[in-house]
């Protein structure tokens, strides 16, 4: 019998974040670093909840969905004195992330070219829009910007809808996602080389890399694919299908699949159909496959088409709203909904952790910070002295 792994402190513990970011994609790459064991520092300004995006007297989920793990402090880096604060503290922080224009940092003196020559060792990520150079540097960049920009819209939705944006805020969080990949690429090379670097990605790079088959039927054919809709565009039967009570997705991604499929739906006639006997035949037929396919779904529920098709092996699942998924066996066995208590909102409620370590995992150790509820536990452990501490409050600059 094999035994039990021996569980060792997370991968990323020892590590240092000053977190100087903001909105969504920096924050998200922050609380990344945090679930695997980083001790992420968020600065924010003192002049209220700013990016909390809150009326009311709780924070909203738009900050707490993306800040959990953290600690807050509260230091007006606009200041010459917070800056300089900055500057003091720095030598015990391993990364630094912020995601402002290019030139906003270098206005505050805190460009990354200078501060990783003045601390060889520091990794510096910078999240902008669309990058550090090029035509576009210095335009503010969001989400649904970045999503059209990339091509990524233009593949989504349907012909009659056009150019579809998706449901979630998906540049933001992919380029959080690949800017917490460079990180990590940095502190695995500083073992070997001893020296930090600076770490670019962008909401524009983050979509165009994600584009996978849908550039490459550009590349391959000379022309740009249009908007795939609710199925595959080089598969079918491969998309969204009616049933008697609502969706389903069926992907019968093989011959042998689609055989299968034909006849759990009582068609073996299909198989030897000249409009659907061939791969190719079946996407140039696709409307009509679909109507004779949803004719047949139509007899049974959701629930029943699940069970059968998975039970002859064709992959098939349902099409879940949000409040179904965090109700769904699966989701809830792979541990990814996670609760804790919140002093503001009662009860925090968040996503849990999608990649599991057996040795060194993970762990959602702090629920999102209060405004500035770290400040001087956090200064008192990088050795700023309480009188200087105090001094800083009355001059407002924490």
């Amino acid at each position: 019998m094999m035994a039990e792994p021996e569980h060792r402190g997370a991968p990323l513990e020892g590590v240092r974040v000053l977190d100087l970011t903001r909105y969504l994609a920096g924050p998200f790459c922050t609380m990344l670093l945090a679930d695997y064991g980083a001790d992420v520092v968020k600065f924010e300004s003192p002049k209220g909840r700013e990016f909390r995006f809150t009326g009311a007297e709780a924070d909203s989920y738009f900050f707490l969905s993306s800040n959990r793990g953290k600690r807050s402090v509260t230091l007006d880096i606009k200041s010459a004195k917070g800056r300089a604060l900055i500057e003091q503290v720095l030598p015990e922080f391993d990364v630094i992330v912020e995601n402002y224009r290019p030139e906003v940092m270098k206005e505050l003196g805190l460009d990354p070219e200078r501060l990783v020559e003045a601390h060889p060792k520091l990794i510096y990520c910078n999240i902008s829009g669309f990058g550090p150079d090029g035509p576009y540097r210095d335009r503010p960049g969001f989400d649904q910007i970045a999503q059209g920009m990339s091509g990524f819209m233009s593949l989504t939705g349907t012909e009659e809808e056009g150019p579809t944006r998706a449901g979630i805020a998906i540049a933001d969080l992919l380029a959080g996602i690949f800017a917490a990949q460079g990180i990590q690429l940095a502190l695995f090379s500083r073992e070997r080389s001893g020296l930090g670097q600076i770490v670019h990605t962008s909401l524009l790079e983050s979509m165009v890399s994600i584009l996978s088959w849908g550039a490459g039927m550009y590349f391959e054919n000379g022309a740009a694919p249009g908007p795939a809709g609710q199925h595959h565009p080089l598969a079918s039967p491969y998309g969204r299908f009616a049933a008697a009570d609502g969706f389903l997705n069926i992907a019968a991604g093989s011959e042998g699949m689609w055989k299968k499929l034909a006849s759990a739906l009582g068609h073996d006639d299909w198989i030897s159909d000249t409009r659907f006997s061939h791969p190719l035949s079946r996407i140039q037929n696709r409307a009509e496959l679909t109507v004779e396919i949803e004719r047949a779904l139509g007899k049974q529920p959701v629930d029943h088409w699940i069970q059968r098709l998975n039970e002859v092996g064709v992959p098939a699942g349902p099409v879940l709203d949000i409040e179904q998924v965090f109700a769904d066996p699966q989701v809830l066995a792979r541990n990814m909904l996670h609760t804790m208590p919140h002093p503001e909102v009662g009860t925090f409620r968040t996503t849990g952790l999608p990649i599991k370590l057996s040795r060194s995992p993970g762990e959602i150790r702090r629920r999102p910070p209060l405004h500035g509820e770290h400040t001087e536990q956090v200064l008192l452990e990088l050795g700023i002295e309480p009188s200087a501490i105090k001094e800083l409050r009355d001059q407002r600059v924490l």
